[in-house]
């Protein structure tokens, strides 16, 4: 199906019900929940415990509000392609359940009262760094680099390392070494975590011309990349140990899951090298056990910090 052939319903044709979860949608709050799982962590980290309640739901709001506005605004300016790939063909503005002119008008408002939230109830840093992770991914990733390279995923990942910069400098006001590996741990996972969901949605990209390393290089190739960089993610949250003094409940864990991490990396280069379509290369496994890996990793990363037997 091509742009031209899609029409949208009426929007009259949407019950009230229909069009509030359409607007929920623009947001992608699947998305927003993996974001805001490493905030909460690193906020612990950064107050060496609990930090108040008050300050932890404030920060989470303006974080949700600041990456909901990037969702929307993504999906305004992806609206084109979208209704062309199998994956995107039921987001609110293939549908027609969302208008476009509303959409934009939407995730505008949203980035503007995150950033005034952030600034008011939280403080200026935070803000500041939310309207930068909004305009990186909107401008940069969305606008310049989605459709341009097959580095995209590479370098548009870094809007969804905000949240860790945002959480410790809610807590400290300031930003250290820690927030920057934990930046850093987040950006190196990123590509093996999407890629594999590239190589099963790969036709899609290739139908729209969005040059996804799966797109433009063979599934061994890509397994390449995906090793490498998964190795880089392990090595990156074991710095985190000296640098913030973590405990062994978090050193533990970081060494247990990253083997856990680099086996099924590896695994997916072993399939890759072995079948000859990109179909047959499993990704989706990978895809999974990548976010069940942050999880635990940061989950881990709260539990170490409430606990008193810290290297510093």
């Amino acid at each position: 199906m091509t742009a031209v052939e899609h029409v949208a319903p009426s929007p009259a044709r949407w019950t009230t019900g229909q069009r509030l979860l359409g607007f929920v949608a623009l947001t992608k709050p699947r998305i927003i929940e993996l974001l805001l799982m490493t905030t909460v962590p690193t906020m612990m980290l950064a107050d060496r415990g609990l930090p108040p309640l008050g300050l932890l739901g404030a920060t989470l709001v303006g974080g949700t509000l600041a990456a909901a506005s990037a969702n929307a605004l993504n999906c305004y300016l992806d609206r084109d392609i979208d209704m062309r790939m199998h994956r995107t063909g039921r987001r609110p503005l293939v549908t027609g359940v969302v208008r476009p002119g509303e959409a934009l008008a939407f995730g505008l408002g949203l980035g503007v009262v995150a950033v005034a939230w952030l600034a008011l109830v939280v403080n200026g840093l935070s803000a500041l760094l939310a309207g930068l992770a909004i305009a990186f991914y909107v401008l940069v990733y969305t606008l310049g680099l989605k459709r341009r390279t097959r580095q995209n995923i590479v370098w548009g990942g870094a809007a969804g390392c905000m949240p860790v910069l945002i959480g410790w400098s809610a807590v400290t006001g300031s930003l250290s070494w820690t927030p920057w590996v934990l930046f850093a741990v987040i950006f190196l996972w990123t590509p093996p975590h999407y890629w594999p969901l590239s190589i099963k949605y790969r036709d899609d990209y290739a139908e729209v011309g969005v040059p996804m390393l799966p797109v433009v290089a063979t599934p061994t190739a890509v397994g390449r990349q995906v090793v490498a960089y998964t190795w880089a993610t392990v090595a990156a949250t074991l710095l985190l140990v000296p640098v913030a003094g973590t405990g062994p409940v978090y050193a533990g864990a970081a060494v247990l899951l990253g083997a856990w991490f680099v086996a099924e990396a590896h695994g997916l280069l072993r399939r890759a090298r072995r079948v000859a379509s990109a179909d047959e290369v499993r990704a989706m496994r990978l895809f999974h056990v990548s976010i069940s890996y942050l999880t635990l990793l940061f989950l881990a990363l709260a539990v170490d910090a409430v606990l008193p037997h810290r290297l510093l």
